[in-house]
């Protein structure tokens, strides 16, 4: 077996993005990209890298389902519950980059290998994305009782999608710092940035341990132990400064540059996304592949 064909839903921004990182790589062939604009920049883009393009919407694809295994649906939230079950219906996997959270809720470096077998994955936020693996990383050393993330952006790179689903945003990643974190307590806020230039994403995580003492060497270690996994994807993330610690309330300031595929290198909050479904994908393709050499 060769590689896995997939398809992406959305001919946005971050369906864009997407079309640029799965050019790379080695277990998955794009074959479709989706949308409902034939003179949107992306599904432009991909006819000229000579894909297939539909631009009736998921109702052009599922005409043609043989095209892809797998589906990236980079839409909307309040869209993709209608795909899911399409979807699930068509026998297709499919990666969630909306805050539908219909699915599992995954981070690669933290619970992916719990849900290889699942069909419907869902990838939280960016906010999720960048700051539930650094709220693990404490969590795996010490019990942790209240996690809050401050994600900011700049606010060029906040599209349409992202405006729209602020409240789901903020929902969906407190979920995910409680059921993927390991906090008993999550909270989320999300910035809009307007500055300019424009700033990179840059996320504050604020924990309270529990217990009298703090393990200050055991989680430094771990938090660094974790920016090295999710380095692995995402080159371009990365601790600003050592932990802070007060008390049993630790501190860590993580920035985001995206890797300029498609995005400017300032919207990291978009590249974390896109990396991440690549990466989940790349693990379901690697099993299916495994499981037809069998």
């Amino acid at each position: 077996m060769g590689k896995v064909k997939v398809a992406i839903l959305g001919s946005g921004n971050i369906g864009t993005d997407l079309m640029v990182k799965l050019g790379r790589s080695e277990v998955l062939e794009l074959t479709t990209v989706i949308g409902i604009d034939p003179n949107s920049d992306g599904l432009k883009k991909a006819r000229e890298l000579g894909y297939e393009t539909i631009d009736s919407g998921l109702k052009g694809f599922l005409e043609r389902p043989e095209l892809a295994d797998i589906v990236f649906d980079a839409t909307s939230a309040k869209a993709h519950i209608r795909h899911a079950k399409l979807l699930r219906e068509a026998g297709k996997q499919v990666l969630d980059l909306t805050p539908a959270a219909v699915g599992p809720l995954v981070v690669p470096p933290v619970n992916i290998k719990e849900h290889v077998d699942a069909d419907n994955i869902n990838l939280i936020t960016c906010g999720g994305q960048a700051t539930i693996p650094m709220v693990h990383a404490i969590h795996a050393v010490q019990p942790v009782e209240y996690a809050e993330i401050v994600a900011t952006i700049s606010s060029k790179s906040a599209g349409p999608g992202t405006r729209a689903n602020i409240d789901e945003f903020t929902e969906t990643t407190a979920r995910g710092i409680e059921k993927i974190g390991g906090a008993r307590v999550g909270k989320a806020i999300i910035i809009l940035n307007p500055a300019e230039p424009p700033i990179m994403m840059r996320d504050t995580i604020h924990v309270l341990v529990k217990g009298d003492h703090v393990d200050e060497v055991g989680i430094t270690r771990s938090i660094k132990e974790m920016e090295k996994q999710v380095q692995e994807y995402v080159p371009g993330y990365k601790l600003r400064q050592e932990p802070i610690f007060n008390g049993n309330h630790v501190t860590v300031f993580i920035e985001v540059e995206g890797a300029g595929d498609y995005l400017p290198k300032y919207s990291g909050n978009l590249d974390i996304m896109t990396a991440a479904a690549v990466k989940v994908a790349e693990e379901w393709a690697k099993r299916k592949i495994s499981q037809a050499i069998v």
